[in-house]
């Protein structure tokens, strides 16, 4: 029989959203809480990742609320000189081990069950022992789980590999001993980005790297959006640069170009438009070196790779002998239906502003402490699904404001997200007069401004095609 274990919550998944959130709930309430995770260590993804990866945000944009993540610090060589630091995977990784065992666990309010398997209807149980335990009925259950996180090291590629083909995940690239004929990196996300630098960086000649790009994408300009002091004036900039794209915008093609010659969205080339955008950023001097790569070949995704010859949704082509391919196929987010975030007793964490999961975690558990009723939690939490084709970024926005819009609403909320760390945005903001009057005046101006961005926006989607205006309607439909 499985033993009991009375808490006020069972938080399944001890990754960034699931610690983020307890992390917030710990802050905010008294509340008990059982966080199962299936890892030996919290960090979820992060303690699987490949060895080379880094944030590809600044990292005091990262974490939970009560800890800082970072040194503040400017990096002073690399392709990142000049912009804030990117946590590595093990600054990642020490961070959430320091936020479990010296904030969560001396809570006396949280009970950590590492190797545990979520079994459903509140059971879980130990992958080393075998023993179920349950939570009491009574105990809300939070899915931290639901927007799967995905690295290659998770799965083998969906694509055929035939014996005899050299080919290795991201993880295992750094463990290379040899040369090879050529390299070629399968998948145009962020992980693709990642190994095209880092074999760039180890002296691979460009002109060795064949990089299999099924879809270009539009990427961050990681200049543009900064955190602290030093970074202020080129931030307000680029906001109203962003804001002005959108206003001065006479099509989404427009929207699009007038974005990139601000140098706030970027693309590999000018000569191919891109169909994909997912939150992947990158700054001005790592895009001048994978456009560097010898081969780029766009062609649709893999379907097989031979000993001889790749084959490709579009077409094929022939490596060079001994070639060691790489493969970062892996949808790193799974292409989800959004849900309610509350449902009774369950909540569901999903990003409720735009590319920023943390955030949301943590502003999922805000509204839960604060809120009575699931009506106005969900009012507050409208999911905002992650981003795949690049007319989503139009959507995402919107979402976005119509949640900024209704969060500062309420005062409760906006007293809220004046002292936390995670609401990045909100720093992005000129400070508020402290005259109450003026003040005022400053937030109904903002408020004002929101909502013309989102009322231009609206006018924007539904210029798009009939298959994307369908798609982007019907996803709207639910706010």
């Amino acid at each position: 029989m499985a033993a009991v274990i009375d808490a006020d919550y069972l938080v399944i998944g001890a990754g960034a959203m699931g610690m983020a959130f307890v992390d917030t709930l710990v802050s905010d309430t008294n509340a008990t809480v059982v966080l199962v995770d299936r890892y030996a260590r919290p960090g979820g993804h992060w303690t699987i990742a490949y060895p080379y990866v880094r944030l590809h945000q600044p990292s005091a944009f990262y974490g939970v609320n009560s800890r800082h993540l970072g040194e503040d610090k400017i990096d002073q060589v690399g392709w990142n000189k000049g912009l804030a630091e990117l946590a590595t995977v093990d600054e990642v990784c020490a961070y959430y081990s320091i936020v479990m065992h010296q904030t969560l666990l001396p809570s006396g309010r949280v009970q950590y069950f590492a190797k545990h398997e979520y079994l459903g209807s509140g059971e879980f149980r130990s992958v080393l022992t075998g023993k179920v335990s349950r939570i009491s009925e009574n105990a809300r259950i939070v899915d931290a789980t639901y927007m799967k996180v995905k690295v290659p090291a998770m799965a083998p590629p969906a694509y055929q590999v035939a014996k005899g083909v050299n080919l290795v995940t991201p993880n295992d690239l750094p463990k290379t001993a040899r040369p090879h004929g050529g390299y070629t990196v399968v998948g145009a996300g962020k992980t693709g980005i990642d190994a095209c630098l880092w074999l760039l960086a180890s002296g691979v000649d460009p002109g060795q790297i064949t990089w299999i790009m099924p879809r270009d994408s539009w990427f961050f300009e990681r200049g543009g959006l900064q955190p602290g002091p030093a970074f202020a004036e080129s931030t307000a900039a680029s906001v109203a640069a962003i804001n002005e794209s959108i206003m001065a915008a006479t099509s989404p093609e427009d929207l699009f170009l007038r974005l990139e010659k601000a140098v706030q969205l970027t693309r590999m080339t000018e000569k191919v438009w891109p169909t994909m955008f997912k939150c992947a950023t990158i700054s001005l001097a790592e895009l001048e070196q994978v456009k560097n790569i010898g081969t780029i070949i766009r062609q649709g995704r893999v379907v097989s790779i031979g000993e001889e010859e790749v084959i490709m949704e579009q077409g094929s082509y022939r490596p060079a002998p001994d070639t060691l391919y790489i493969d970062c196929s892996a949808d790193a987010l799974a292409k989800l239906e959004p849900v309610p975030v509350f449902r009774g007793r369950q909540i569901t964490l999903q990003s409720v502003r735009s590319c920023q999961q943390v955030f949301s975690a943590a502003f999922i558990a805000h509204v839960e402490a604060t809120y009575p009723d699931d009506e106005t939690k969900n009012a507050l939490c409208r999911a905002v699904p992650h981003p795949d084709e690049t007319i989503d970024w139009l959507i995402v926005n919107y979402q976005t404001h119509r949640n900024g819009l209704a969060w500062a609403s309420h005062p409760k909320t906006a007293a809220w997200l004046a002292q936390a760390r995670l609401d990045w945005f909100g720093s992005l903001l000129p400070p508020a007069p402290s005259d109450p009057a003026q003040a005022a005046e400053f937030y109904a101006a903002v408020g004002a401004q929101v909502q013309a961005l989102c009322t231009k926006l609206e006018h924007l989607i539904g210029q798009l095609p009939e298959r994307d205006a369908v798609r982007a309607k019907a996803q709207l439909a639910r706010f």
